[in-house]
């Protein structure tokens, strides 16, 4: 079963998206911020990180940077998506410059979720 790392500080979005991706049998840890990501990062291994990037403590593109620059190149090349609620204000370019895959605009769709988190962890 792939696991996934959802960083979220929207409990709302946070569970539906775990039960969205539940029903689709992967395995779902969710955390509130980036800092909690590295923490989780740290005890166990992921196949996919789905990123907010409008958190506290750590936003998701400072978390994405962070990741990207572990010493553990497993951990370090994992795939990550970054979800936003401001995607107007910033471009694939951007995502990318800090080590995402892919995004997602807020709100979410359950369809393009799935189908994403699918193709990067297949």
């Amino acid at each position: 079963m792939k696991k996934v790392l959802i960083a979220e500080d929207s409990s709302v979005i946070q569970n539906l998206a775990r039960k969205i991706l539940e029903f689709q049998n992967f395995e779902i840890h969710a955390v509130k911020n980036g800092q909690q990501v590295l923490d989780e990062l740290a005890k166990a291994d992921f196949d996919i990180i789905l990123l907010d990037i409008n958190m506290p403590v750590m936003d998701g593109m400072d978390c994405a940077k962070a990741v990207r620059a572990l010493s553990d190149t497993k951990k370090a090349s994992i795939p990550m998506i970054a979800i936003t609620g401001n995607a107007r204000n910033y471009t694939m370019e951007d995502f990318k410059a800090v080590g995402f895959d892919d995004f997602l605009a807020k709100p979410l769709n359950f369809d393009a979720l799935v189908s994403q988190v699918k193709a990067l962890t297949e």
